[in-house]
């Protein structure tokens, strides 16, 4: 793929990935930027999905994501795009945030990251303290230390290579997914150095999330691909497998005590398992048709825990009867819960349309939510993950930040 190739389609998944498709007829309003932004915007992606719309903050947010991207807009015309875009496209009314009192005590706290339209897409936690974040915009992997609010960036080998889910080894390197480059990167921290490892199939775009197994090996989704893969660190070999159910979009991915992946299906109202040594897929199919699970979590007796996207609902597949339960997310159908992790005996999640955000603790036991309301209100909180005391973790994309969730004894 090209370079200009790359940079259009990277434009082109961001946008899509923010805003949802119209099937209706859309024509740009008139006013002082319409051409700019139908030439510069409609080259990359359907013009109806400006429609959606955001915040003038949020806008201002995207537009430093697109010049990240190098869309081809001259510098003395991003303002009026911007304006433009602010003017035209207001965001439409959302859910209101329904803020659950409860039993537990927690704070959140939020530092920002030094590349302004950065994206931050997914988390981790390293025994430092430190959380680090994949730029997905500014092709960089970074990390703050919320004990100082210092932040670092390292900046990525390929250009716009997209980096997307984010996870370390037990060396300390740090593992990212090059979602518009098609391509699994290390950074070694210490030296800076980057190692890539291209996907071997063409049909492999977008490589997704990731996650090491107990034997230190790396799995993967590759969402529009339709493909799960694992990669060898010790020989660099990687492996990839079509997942059974056409245009499923594997997505989330985490590893059970037994050290099965077991990953969940966003084209596809299923959940499914791939064995370490076959890489056979097995799948499970939610009750509901519409469901979109989208991000998942493993408890401590192997149950999955999963965030169902389309239909706004917290769902438990046991894998061993395939037994579903389902519990409504307090800010409703529409609520579009997101990042989830299990930790401290219960469910942590972000709701990511709820007007401000959430976040949400679910107690498995009592079958209760308890929901906090996040300080930057729309953040969209796109996966998290747990500190080693215990502690959520988050990217937030939309307000450019990390955040850290701090649970109370």
């Amino acid at each position: 793929m090209s370079r200009r190739s790359v940079v259009l389609w990277s434009a082109a998944a961001l946008i899509a990935g923010a805003l949802p498709a119209s099937a209706q007829q859309f024509t740009l309003p008139e006013g002082p930027g319409k051409q700019i932004v139908e030439n510069s915007c409609g080259g990359c992606h359907p013009i109806s999905r400006l429609g959606a719309g955001y915040t003038p903050e949020g806008w201002r947010s995207v537009v430093h994501m697109m010049q990240n991207m190098e869309v081809p807009v001259p510098p003395e015309q991003w303002p009026l795009v911007t304006e433009y875009l602010i003017k035209s496209f207001p965001e439409k009314p959302k859910p209101a945030a329904a803020i659950v009192s409860g039993p537990a005590h927690a704070s959140i706290n939020e530092w920002p990251v030094p590349t302004a339209g950065s994206r931050p897409h997914d988390p981790w936690a390293t025994p430092d303290g430190r959380i680090w974040y994949s730029g997905q915009t500014a092709n960089v992997v970074g990390r703050v230390d919320p004990k100082t609010g210092q932040a670092k960036e390292y900046k990525l080998k390929t250009p716009h290579s997209g980096p997307h889910g984010i996870t370390a080894d037990a060396q300390g390197n740090l593992w990212y997914t090059g979602n518009n480059a098609g391509l699994i990167g290390k950074l070694d921290p210490k030296s800076g150095e980057v190692t890539e490892y291209p996907l071997p199939d063409p049909n492999a775009r977008d490589p997704h999330t990731l996650t090491f197994d107990r034997n230190g090996v790396l799995w993967f989704t590759v969402q529009q691909g339709n493909f799960v893969g694992r990669l060898d660190p010790k020989t660099g070999e990687i492996k990839l497998v079509q997942s059974p159910t056409e245009k499923s979009r594997p997505y989330g991915i985490q590893i059970n005590s037994k050290g099965v992946p077991i990953f969940v299906e966003f084209g596809a109202n299923k959940v499914a398992s791939i064995d370490p040594q076959s890489m056979q897929i097995r799948e499970w199919t939610l009750p509901d048709a519409a469901a979109r699970p989208r991000r998942l979590a493993i408890g401590p007796d192997d149950a999955i825990w999963y965030t169902d996207y389309a239909r706004g609902f917290l769902g438990r597949l046991d894998p061993a009867t395939g037994q579903v339960k389902e519990w409504q997310s307090p800010s409703g159908p529409k609520s579009e819960p997101y990042g989830i992790v299990f930790t401290k005996g219960a469910l942590w999640y972000n709701e990511s349309n709820a007007r401000p955000n959430t976040i949400v603790r679910f107690d498995p036991q009592s079958e209760k939510f308890q929901s906090w309301a996040i300080p930057g209100g729309c953040e969209i909180v796109r996966n998290m993950a747990v500190t080693h005391d215990g502690n959520p973790v988050m990217a937030n994309s939309l307000v450019n930040a990390v955040g850290l969730v701090e649970i109370g004894e």
